[in-house]
């Protein structure tokens, strides 16, 4: 299929309408999230994918906003034909709480006070934007994603999602990214955040006054910035980028000027950055950063015990911001908890970013995880069940209240027996049948958890039939599989 983009698109808008409690046992009320969707929802609603942003990201991951420069900050991934299908998939991206591109965070009014916040919005985390991701998904009816996605600090609320809604992730698709946040990584952050609070525009985080001289701490925000590009690249894509080159001279100015390119590339980095980003929200949401840690009793095994998705884990060869290392930690740590796996790395000169750059690799391995689906990735759990001791009443009322045309019939341990359909119970009443015995069928086609969708769908265009009871080696009824959940997954069906 050919590769295309999802087109020019808008940003939405979420309000809260309920006050969210924070970790540090405050709340946030009015709140609003900026998010963007692409694709759609099937009848099912199973094939929804969210997408979370790194550090400084924001909800618009793809496609065109008018009049833009560029696309979206993942379009080499999003899109038909790419990696995150949107022909297959509902991919969905909402800019974090902390925020400032559309999110509720510093720079946004306090309803208090009718001002901005400032550093009266209260500290937040990383499961905060989670939780409040959460509400965001509730609010578009989704009652389980197919996949989380996200690299960086994308990666962590991946990793977060898994642990505070188990049930809610089929999925995981952590990308350069740790489990904890390191002493290193700490460092990094603390000195951006005294950049910027040591500039003297900073005023204690109340900058946002119009009729003041300055335009807040631009040159704090700047070098903030400047600092963390740094980590996101390697020594050798500095070398092949830069290497010792001058910038626009032939000789040394023997001043504190500008001699290298690669200092005129960073000081663009940072000039570019305070147009857009804002210098609060970056204090706010590094510190979020920080107090990252998924370990109990100081062990990650341990915090990873009540996980339930299935895990790709992507890291960079090159990554010196958050290692191999640290993916692997996170791979060993879920392997202990017989969780299933993939690990992979890619290899590429570009250090940390390589994560938003290397297109041929990253829409090859992800495409090639999304598309090993097997049954139990797709299946609805929790079914309406009919025993065999009901009546057909019993069977008629149950359809009727669960909105089904299919009901599994189970003996008392659960085991498949047969199944009643719609049709069944329409005979039932013409042919004044009084058993269930008498309208069921004994002989089912059904699925197994660890078949392919595909197979699943080829037994449905078989037999003519919208639905399969998904059961085990020793027929105990495990779910159901419809049409519905898989038939924008696969292209053949």
């Amino acid at each position: 299929m050919k590769k295309e983009s999802v087109g020019q698109v808008k940003t939405q808008y979420f309000n809260l309408d309920e006050e969210l409690n924070l970790e540090s046992g405050k709340t946030l009320e009015n709140i609003t999230l900026a998010y963007e969707t692409y694709g759609k929802l099937n009848k099912d609603k199973s094939n929804a994918i969210l997408v979370c942003h790194a550090l400084t990201g924001d909800a618009h991951v793809a496609g065109w906003h008018e009049g833009d420069a560029k696309p979206g900050w993942w379009d080499i991934i999003i899109g038909p034909g790419k990696a995150l299908d949107t022909e297959k998939y509902f991919i969905i991206c909402s800019n974090v709480l902390g925020g400032c591109k559309g999110s509720t965070g510093p720079s946004s009014i306090n309803p208090e006070t009718g001002r901005e916040y400032g550093l009266d919005f209260p500290i937040i985390t990383i499961k905060d934007m989670v939780h409040a991701q959460k509400k965001l998904v509730d609010h578009l009816q989704i009652n389980q994603l197919l996949a989380v996605v996200g690299g960086s600090m994308g990666g962590m609320q991946v990793l977060q999602w898994s642990i505070s809604y188990p049930e809610m992730v089929r999925m995981a698709i952590p990308l350069a990214t740790t489990a904890h946040s390191s002493p290193q990584q700490i460092a990094f952050n603390e000195v951006g955040r005294r950049a910027i609070v040591s500039d003297p525009d900073w005023n204690n985080g109340d900058y946002y006054d119009s009729n003041q001289e300055s335009n807040g701490p631009e040159n704090g925000l700047s070098l903030a910035r400047m600092i963390g590009h740094i980590t996101y690249l390697s020594s050798q894509s500095m070398y092949q980028k830069f290497g010792r080159k001058l910038q626009d001279k032939d000789h040394y100015s023997f001043d504190f000027d500008l001699d290298f390119e690669v200092e005129s590339y960073l000081h663009y980095q940072g000039e570019s950055f305070v147009k857009r980003f804002d210098a609060n929200s970056y204090l706010y949401i590094t510190k979020a950063v920080d107090y990252f840690d998924l370990t109990s009793n100081g062990s990650l095994s341990e915090g990873f015990k009540d996980i339930k998705s299935k895990f790709l884990v992507i890291s960079v060869d090159s990554d010196w911001l958050y290692t191999p290392d640290e993916s692997k930690e996170i791979v060993m740590a879920l392997t202990a908890n017989d969780i299933e796996v993939t690990y992979c790395e890619i290899k590429s000169p570009f250090g940390h970013d390589a994560f938003l750059l290397e297109a041929g690799q990253l829409n090859y391995i992800i495409s090639g995880f999304l598309s090993d689906v097997l049954v139990k990735d797709v299946m609805a759990h929790e079914i309406p069940l009919i025993y065999e001791d009901s009546t057909i009443e019993d069977a008629a009322n149950l359809m009727m209240d669960c909105k089904v045309t299919h009901l599994p019939v189970a003996s008392s341990d659960k085991r498949l027996i047969g199944i009643v359909t719609a049709w069944d119970i329409s005979k039932a009443v013409a042919l004044k049948c009084n058993t269930l015995e008498q309208i069921m069928t004994r002989e089912v086609v059904v699925a197994r958890p660890e078949e392919t969708i595909e197979k699943a769908a080829e037994k449905m265009k078989e037999y003519n039939i919208s639905s399969l009871p998904v059961v085990d080696e020793n027929k105990h009824i495990k779910g159901l599989i419809t049409t519905d959940q898989i038939s924008t997954l696969i292209t053949k069906y």
